[in-house]
């Protein structure tokens, strides 16, 4: 770890880049830089969990809390497929109050009613329904999937060091038992994503340690497709608004030494939602070969105040104009050879 430590800390910008453009180039040296239409889709913002960080979230019997209904979800996949969209990316609270039937059956529903890829259920939300449903993690995973869950996001990843997860986040699955769940996960045959949260009180090293825990299970297992990572939004957030907001530079270098480690991590996305278009076209020659989802909405980040929105048309100009040839995929990263009918 100390090798790349120093260069993380000490290297010039450039030189990083250069560095984690050569990484790019060698897993993906036909210069194509992927992006997805999808949308997220929060089920509800009830949530026990209490993560200083999180804007989003209402505490049970709030009056802004809600939980959407079968009915709503549907129309607003209906909405996406209507847009050329492919994949719902679906996340929630951590909500005493569902039954696990309730998930059950809205996986069965979407796959009757509305068929799409379903992204869903982070491992934090798989160990909170292991805990409350009193289920082994595994059964969980295998009864969502059996109903028709498709792959796991990688959020609620943050640090994935448990003297961070302690500090700002005590409720949820700690730094071992969220990789145990990717691990299950993948083992059951999922392909998940992985996630890294900064800039909310851990040290570069911690940051090197999360990567390095990350490459250590993708070796065993090679259930990762894509890493993405961006810096803590702290406006709005209950207990760190008072927390500095890292700049451009932090998160070029930060997407750089990710590259870099992640060698057997096969996609890397730029994370313009949280870091704007222009820092996002850059990250494209730091290492990142994904320009990431049009998502047709987004609500987490949003509520700590930082929005950005674009267009399909939009997205393919920034990444052509950074000297890549733009294509839409799958959740698997398989590229969509045929133009969708509309575009957002």
């Amino acid at each position: 770890m100390s090798s790349i430590l120093d260069f993380y800390t000490n290297a010039p910008l450039l030189e990083l880049g250069l560095e984690a453009d050569r990484v790019r180039a060698a897993r993906h040296p036909d210069g194509v830089v992927t992006y997805i239409v999808d949308r997220n889709i929060n089920y509800t913002n009830v949530c026990v969990a209490d993560c200083g960080f999180c804007a989003f979230y209402r505490r049970p019997k709030h009056g802004e809390g809600y939980t959407l209904s079968f009915e709503q979800i549907g129309a607003k996949i209906d909405e996406t497929k209507a847009l050329g969209g492919v994949q719902i990316l679906i996340q929630g609270g951590h909500n005493p109050y569902i039954p696990f039937e309730w998930y059950l059956d809205l996986m069965r529903y979407i796959k009757r009613n509305h068929p799409i890829h379903i992204h869903g259920f982070s491992p934090s939300e798989v160990d909170f329904f292991s805990t409350v449903f009193r289920m082994e993690a595994v059964e969980v995973i295998r009864e969502l999937k059996s109903a028709g869950l498709d792959s796991i996001p990688g959020g609620g990843g943050e640090i994935l060091v448990q003297r961070v997860r302690d500090i700002v986040a005590p409720k949820k699955a700690g730094a071992d038992r969220w990789l145990e769940i990717m691990e299950l996960a993948h083992g059951e045959g999922m392909k998940t994503s992985v996630t890294m949260m900064y800039g909310i009180g851990e040290t570069l090293a911690e940051r090197i340690e999360h990567l390095e825990r990350v490459r250590e299970l993708q070796a065993r297992t090679g259930g990762f497709t894509a890493f993405i990572t961006w810096p803590l939004q702290p406006e709005n957030t209950p207990t760190m608004s008072h927390m500095p907001k890292t700049g451009a530079t932090e998160y070029l270098r930060t997407v750089a030494v990710a590259r870099m480690v992640l060698d057997n991590v096969p996609n890397l996305q730029s994370s313009w939602v949280t870091m704007g278009m222009k820092v996002g076209q850059l990250a494209l020659r730091f290492g990142c070969n994904d320009f990431g989802s049009l998502m047709i909405e987004e609500n987490v980040v949003s509520a700590a105040g930082t929005t950005h929105r674009t267009t399909t048309g939009e997205l393919e100009r920034l990444i052509t104009d950074a000297g890549f040839t733009p294509a839409r995929r799958r959740q698997d990263y398989s590229i969509i050879r045929e133009p969708a009918t509309a575009a957002a």
